[in-house]
């Protein structure tokens, strides 16, 4: 890994962490761990309407092995022209174990953070079902096939433990079960009160934010990780744009869905109340942070005389929350140096559309090459390191 770590500017012996990378799910994840009363109705691959799909207990999920914008042959796809490759179609590490640590090797990349396809990114997909029980097994599978990837990846490949969000009894048991199978950290939905309980910030999910800080478990919000944010286009691209310019202005627009996290978070004294919990930002990039928390200062003491608050929205950021960037090069400087070296991470969001494919790290080299050393090796590997308390 040199040859990356030389266009990077940085030493030897720096091992760089991509902080947001998605695994197909293999067709056999449930099937081959489900107890026999439950093959039927946990997550299976069917063929329907002419095409393979995934469906949980009668009710179809979405197609299967199309999570790729890679293809067999190592091409990026476009637009919308992904949508259709199945699993022999795309690029093998994009569900295969042993070709993903290829893949990543021959990119320079040491370790990965990994969320789910098929589940919904924060894991949402599992609450509509109205069987509890099943759709905690169905959880709890996903997060110990999750352990059993890390152990086979030789600990390089660190899933995060999806939580189930319909109870939060139930969610910090599965936390700290997911802990004790070594998995290092929480992805988290944003919108519990989208289907019937508080929201986020209020105290009944205290023994949540107790459990992560307890254990050391950051709490990751993926965008896309609630029902009503998660879509293809979602609801800003007007209806007479075709469907690739619909996916450019709904992926642009995604981004910006995590702003109403951190402002929520912030403004309802999570932060606050838990200053041991830290909090991560995936896939939104980190350009429009800097301004966005300013005019939530500002907001702060305009609107909000009576805020018990003792810290600014801009230094809750700077104790307990970190942000991910790509695609972004003009801006990291001054995001980093707005935000905090220690507060910023890297991330290639392969094999999804917008990733960046075949050459990330030398795009990312355009980003941080103004960056000093010490934070260039902070962004790239070490603030990751830290944070996920990876080996």
């Amino acid at each position: 890994m040199n040859s990356f770590t030389e266009v990077l500017g940085l030493e030897p012996d720096v091992l760089i962490v991509d902080v947001d990378t998605h695994l197909t799910e293999p067709a056999d994840l449930w099937s081959s761990r489900a107890p026999s009363k439950y093959a039927d109705r946990l997550p299976r691959v069917e063929e329907s309407n002419g095409r393979l799909a995934w469906v949980f207990d009668g009710v179809e999920m979405g197609i299967a092995g199309g999570s790729s914008v890679i293809d067999r042959d190592g091409e990026k796809h476009l637009g919308m022209s992904f949508m259709g490759l199945g699993y022999e179609g795309i690029h093998q590490g994009a569900w295969r174990l042993e070709p993903r640590l290829e893949y990543m090797d021959e990119h320079g990349v040491w370790a990965q953070i990994v969320y789910p396809n098929t589940v919904g990114f924060g894991g949402q997909r599992f609450v509509d079902n109205p069987d509890e029980d099943l759709r905690l097994l169905a959880v709890e599978i996903f997060n110990d096939a999750s352990a059993e990837l890390q152990e086979q990846s030789g600990q390089r490949m660190f899933p995060m433990s999806i939580t189930p969000m319909w109870d939060v009894d139930v969610a910090v048991r599965e936390i700290r079960r997911s802990h004790g199978l070594g998995l290092r950290g929480v992805n988290m939905g944003t919108g519990p009160h989208t289907f019937g309980l508080p929201d986020l910030g209020e105290a009944y999910w205290n023994p949540l934010w107790e459990v992560c800080a307890e254990l050391a478990m950051p709490v990751n919000f993926h965008i896309g990780a609630s029902s009503d944010t998660m879509s293809w286009f979602g609801m800003t691209p007007w209806p007479s744009h075709d469907l690739d310019t619909k996916l450019a202005i709904g992926s642009a627009m995604m981004y910006l869905s995590n702003a109403g996290v951190m402002a929520n978070l912030i403004f309802g004294g999570v932060l606050e109340r838990h200053p041991e919990v830290q909090f991560v930002s995936v896939e939104s990039g980190i350009g429009w942070i800097p301004f966005f928390l300013e005019s939530l200062d500002y907001q702060l003491k305009q609107s909000i005389p009576g805020s018990t608050l003792s810290l600014t929205p801009t230094e809750y950021f700077q104790r307990q929350m970190s942000a991910c960037f790509w695609f972004e090069e003009a801006g990291v400087a001054a995001a980093v140096a707005a935000l905090g070296e220690d507060r910023v991470l890297f991330e290639t969001d392969f094999p999804h559309p917008t990733c960046l494919y075949p050459d990330g790290l030398t795009q990312a080299a355009v980003a941080v090459n103004s960056l000093p050393a010490s934070a260039r090796r902070k962004v790239m590997g070490d603030n990751a390191r830290r944070l996920y308390r990876l080996p």
